[in-house]
């Protein structure tokens, strides 16, 4: 997956070491170790803080794009999250279980996200970058760009 090699280059590019990482995260650095060779994946809360403190778009860090375009800093809101799973769902004329199918995951699960009761994880949200085209993951979770 393209977060991780973008995360480490990211972090290279900013001449910064995984325990810089892991202090700022308040993480071991084995965790930010495994976020960066995919052996676990980083929580969208954080990456989100990553992308915020760090002035990454989310697009480029997950490979959507070749570089990082300006993006006000995010706060996460479920619910335009939410709105915005099921809009582009609904413009993409897919039900919930189809979409749940193909990002691996049951449809109730999916519906959470679609509820604002739970936050997509950043495996899911990855999946559905290979369903819908174009796709923005900063636009999705409502981050506005800088003019």
């Amino acid at each position: 997956m393209m977060l991780v090699v973008n995360l480490k280059k990211s972090r290279t590019y900013l001449k910064k070491k995984q325990k810089d990482i892991a202090e700022y995260f308040q993480v071991d650095i084995s965790t930010v170790s495994g976020w960066e060779t995919g052996k676990d994946s980083i929580p969208l809360r954080k990456l989100v803080q990553y992308a915020n403190e760090y002035q990454y778009s989310l697009d480029y860090l997950f490979g959507l794009e070749e570089e990082s375009k300006n993006y006000k800093p995010l706060i996460i809101d479920l619910k335009i999250i939410a709105k915005n799973l099921k809009d582009i769902r609904k413009r993409n004329h897919l039900s919930q279980e189809t979409v749940a199918k193909l990002i691996n995951t049951s449809q109730s699960a999916y519906s959470h996200y679609e509820t604002a009761t739970n936050l997509i994880t950043t495996t899911f949200l990855y999946n559905l970058t290979k369903i819908y085209e174009p796709f923005s993951i900063d636009e999705l979770l409502g981050r506005e760009k800088i003019e």
